[in-house]
C-alpha cells in the first residue's frame, strides 16, 4: 500500500465520495488523501481539503473523479501533476486509455476503474484494467480497491462498456425494482411506508443469501418457487415469453451503447 501512500482526488461528488469513505472505512489513512473540490463544503477529518489545484507537489496517484464532458477543458491544468512515477487512476465512464494518454502523456501508469455507490460500504464489484502499470503495481491496486468491494481485472477494454452496464448502471436498475415492488405491494393493499420496509428488506436477505448460496440466483428463484405455488404463479408472469429478460437485456444494451457513444465523443475531442 505505500506504493500508493500519497493520492489526489480531482473532484469528489458521489462516485469518487463514496470511494473516499470505502478507503477510510477500509483502514487507509486519512492524511494519505487531497481533495481538490470547490464545491465541498467538508471532507472527513485528516483529509486535506482543496478548492483549486495545488500548484506543486508529487503525487502517487492522481485520480480524475470530474465529468468525462469536463475533461478537456480541465485536463491541461492537471496534466503537471501526471509525473512519470503518478498513476493515474480515472472512473470516468467512456473515456479510454487512448484519450487519457493524449491529455495526460507523462503519467508512469494509467488505471481504469469502474465501481458502483457501494464502495462507500466496501459492496461494490471494482471493474479494472490499466496501462503501463507492472505486476507489483496491479497487486498494489488490487489490494487498495479490495477495501471498496470485489476487484476484477478485464480481459481487455472494451469489456469496460459491457461492465459500466451491468455493474456500473446496475444499482439504479435494482433500485427501480425496489421501487416497483413497493409499489405492487401498495397496490396490494398495503400502507406505502410498510410496503417499502418490506421490499427492502426482502431484497437485502435475498441478496445476502445469494451471496453467500453454492446456488446460482436461477436455482433459487426455482428453490423458492413451489410447483403450482403463488411464487409460481408470479414467475409465470415474469418469465411470459422471455418478457424480464428482454427488458433487462434491452436495457443494459442502451447503457453499453450509450458509454460507447461517449467514449467515440472522447476520441473526437
Amino acid at each position: 500500500m505505500d506504493r500508493f501512500g500519497n493520492i489526489l482526488l480531482i473532484g469528489c461528488g458521489n462516485m469518487a465520495g463514496a470511494m473516499l469513505e470505502g478507503w477510510l472505512n477500509g483502514g487507509m489513512r486519512p492524511a494519505a488523501f487531497t481533495v481538490v473540490d470547490p464545491k465541498r463544503a467538508d471532507v472527513p477529518a485528516g483529509v486535506t481539503l482543496l478548492k483549486e489545484l495545488p500548484k506543486e507537489g508529487r503525487f502517487d496517484v492522481v485520480m480524475l473523479g470530474i465529468k468525462p464532458q469536463g475533461l478537456d477543458e480541465a485536463a491541461p491544468a492537471i496534466a503537471p501533476l501526471v509525473r512519470r512515477g503518478t498513476a493515474l487512476f480515472s472512473i470516468l465512464a467512456g473515456v479510454e486509455f487512448d484519450s487519457l494518454s493524449a491529455r495526460f502523456p507523462e503519467a508512469g501508469a494509467i488505471v481504469r476503474i469502474m465501481p458502483n455507490l457501494a464502495a462507500a460500504i466496501g459492496k461494490s464489484p471494482i471493474a479494472l484494467d490499466s496501462r503501463g502499470l507492472d505486476e507489483t503495481g496491479r497487486a498494489a491496486v488490487t489490494a487498495m480497491m479490495a477495501h471498496l468491494g470485489t476487484p476484477e481485472w478485464l480481459a481487455r477494454e472494451d469489456l469496460f462498456d459491457s461492465v459500466t452496464a451491468l455493474a456500473g448502471c446496475g444499482p439504479a436498475f435494482v433500485y427501480r425494482f425496489i421501487d416497483a415492488l413497493a409499489a405492487g405491494g401498495v397496490a396490494l393493499g398495503l400502507d406505502e411506508g410498510q410496503s417499502q420496509r418490506l421490499a427492502l428488506a426482502m431484497v437485502e436477505g435475498a441478496a445476502q443469501l445469494a451471496a453467500a448460496s453454492p446456488f446460482s440466483a436461477g436455482e433459487l428463484a426455482d428453490k423458492v418457487a413451489s410447483p403450482g405455488g403463488s411464487t409460481r404463479a408470479g414467475m409465470n408472469v415474469l418469465d411470459a415469453d422471455g418478457a424480464l429478460a428482454a427488458l433487462i437485456a434491452a436495457t443494459m444494451a442502451a447503457s453499453r451503447d450509450r458509454n460507447a457513444e461517449m467514449a467515440a465523443e472522447a476520441r473526437q475531442a
